[in-house]
């Protein structure tokens, strides 16, 4: 186990050194095509938690540029309210909105919700971006340790509530999961909360993000006849206020060579735009492409045969109907 897992690491990080940097973008861009994001999304309504800052006001800012209705999910409303104003400034869309909702908090999600259930409206895109690397345990007020019910179960939450509006959007419904390249040096494990041996942060982010792949392929699996897309991406090592605040030594190990929050969200974007007969639902996208899920030799994909149980778990911890 401590070869696999050694492997896994370098493997990790030779392969992100190559390609999760700015230069990786650059290079990838070479083969973007500049007609795949000049899609107009007018009339659409599109979802994007962690709006507030980095790679997720990238995306709504994107979004709304585009002529989308974007409602942005923030805890905090100061935040929020900040960011709001400078996307509808920025872009003159003013079908901008603000919802506050803590992603950490099922009931919140719950409430959040039904707020916007009670309009009735169609959800096209729903882009789960939410996320937090948490470098000690903390506990949630409704139990729960506090990354993973972000990560994890307030994504699952999120994405389960609003399939009724999704499909309301049929067939071109779509939902965006952001997850991480760090997904590839772990295998899927039903330990959810990391109760069975020391805490480590780093750790449990990438087990968050390797649940989130394995979720998606399951939902894709599952809702194949409702008409909504799943799709994970990996935005590539970014110079986000998040990362700079959970992994300050990484941040600056890698200073001026990590990427924007605005390349970090390109694949987002993309994503959004495209015709869905051009992308593989349940599908892993980097830099506009899908990639593959694991590293050679790296012994995590026999793993993801565990997802049906961790499916039964977090339906049960977020109370949701069978």
């Amino acid at each position: 186990m401590f070869l696999i897992k050694t492997w896994r690491q370098a493997a990790f990080g030779a392969f992100g050194y190559l390609n999760f940097t700015k230069n990786g973008f650059i290079e990838h861009s070479k083969n973007f095509k500049p007609e795949d994001m000049q899609a107009c999304v007018d009339g659409k309504n599109c979802i994007v938690t962690g709006a507030n800052s980095g790679i997720g006001y990238a995306t709504a800012e994107g979004l709304a540029s585009r002529g989308a209705t974007v409602y942005m999910v923030c805890r905090s409303k100061e935040r929020g309210e900040a960011a709001l104003s400078a996307i509808r400034s920025k872009t003159g869309n003013q079908n901008v909105h603000l919802e506050v909702c803590d992603l950490s908090s099922v009931n919140e999600i719950k409430s959040f919700a039904s707020r916007i259930s009670s309009n009735d409206m169609p959800v096209h895109i729903l882009v789960n971006n939410a996320g937090l690397l948490e470098n000690k345990r903390v506990t949630t007020s409704e139990g729960f340790e506090l990354s993973f019910a972000v990560n994890v179960l307030g994504t699952y939450a999120m994405t389960e509530l609003m399939l009724p509006l999704l499909e309301k959007a049929a067939p071109d419904a779509r939902v965006i999961t952001v997850s991480s390249g760090g997904m590839y040096t772990v295998p899927l494990t039903t330990d959810l909360q990391f109760s069975n041996e020391k805490f480590d942060g780093v750790e449990q982010y990438a087990r968050n993000k390797r649940v989130q792949v394995a979720l998606t392929e399951k939902c894709a699996e599952t809702y194949k006849n409702k008409g909504i897309g799943f799709y994970t991406m990996h935005p590539g090592w970014a110079d986000t206020p998040g990362v700079a605040t959970s992994l300050p030594s990484f941040s600056e190990r890698f200073a001026g060579k990590l990427r924007t929050s605005e390349e970090g969200a390109d694949t987002i974007i993309w994503l959004a735009l495209q015709p869905k007969e051009k992308l593989v639902s349940g599908g892993f996208y980097f830099d506009r492409a899908e990639a593959a899920k694991h590293l050679k030799f790296s012994a995590t994909a026999g793993s993801h045969s565990m997802i049906d149980s961790i499916v039964n778990s977090l339906r049960s911890m977020a109370a949701l109907p069978s």
